[in-house]
């Protein structure tokens, strides 16, 4: 075998073109095209080892990657060039650099930050089709405020994931914090957490959103912190308004 260097990657993409991150069959993902990228440009084909997953239509700013590349082919930001040259224009390399084999793009992450844009009023701009949630109805500020505070600390999120197929060693999270920004129309919420469990950021936007439209109280979230339940009664968020931000390590 060739002797190889660890190149970690910041990669952002539009969701909308794909089928999620990661690679299935007769899927057209973010991962099937940066491992076809590599094809191109080395002969061969090499694995690309993600944070984690985004499902279709979710959206990247700072998705993180690596792969072991041939030592002595290229220097990082050669790779760069190369890899922008032959990936969609929906799918960008924005930062190259070698590592440490050590380094683990999922196993060496410390944890993630993820954005989700609404647009709350009667009409929703056409550009923002495919890149937020529209809700016709006014969202109450201050309801969306104390939602989102009841989500910061150390929870069992069961009652906010979904089921994957296999189970989760633990569903305990900590969430550093979760922000309400934006002005008029669009409304940001930010999250940070040590990590997130499958459909969790999609689950816990769902009920902000309720619960500031008055379809759900802040009592029935709590009770879903306190005694977590897969079978209580949720509302998932679309993709298209979700944004993985950056991953921390």
């Amino acid at each position: 075998m060739p002797e190889t260097r660890r190149l970690k990657l910041i990669i952002s993409y539009d969701g909308r073109d794909f089928g999620g991150w990661q690679s299935q069959k007769n899927r057209n993902t973010v991962q099937d095209n940066l491992e076809a990228a590599f094809e191109h440009i080395c002969g061969r084909r090499l694995t690309v080892s993600g944070s984690g997953r985004t499902d279709t239509g979710v959206h990247a700013l700072g998705q993180c990657a690596h792969v072991d590349v041939p030592a002595a082919q290229f220097a990082a930001e050669r790779w760069l060039k190369a890899l922008n040259g032959v990936l969609p224009p929906t799918i960008r390399i924005l930062r190259a650099r070698f590592v440490s084999n050590s380094f683990h793009a999922r196993f060496s992450a410390k944890g993630k930050v993820y954005r989700y844009r609404i647009i709350s009023g009667p009409v929703r701009p056409p550009l923002e089709i495919g890149r937020a949630w529209h809700i016709a109805a006014a969202l109450d500020r201050n309801l969306l405020e104390r939602t989102a505070k009841l989500f910061m600390g150390r929870h069992d999120f069961g009652s906010f994931s979904a089921n994957r197929g296999k189970e989760e060693r633990s569903t305990i999270r900590k969430v550093d914090y979760v922000r309400i920004m934006g002005r008029r129309a669009l409304i940001e919420i930010e999250i940070a957490a040590d990590g997130f469990l499958y459909k969790m950021v999609r689950l816990v936007v769902g009920s902000i959103a309720r619960c500031a439209l008055g379809r759900e109280s802040l009592q029935s979230v709590e009770v879903r912190l306190e005694r977590p339940s897969r079978g209580a009664g949720r509302f998932v968020a679309p993709a298209a308004g979700l944004y993985l931000v950056r991953v921390r390590y």
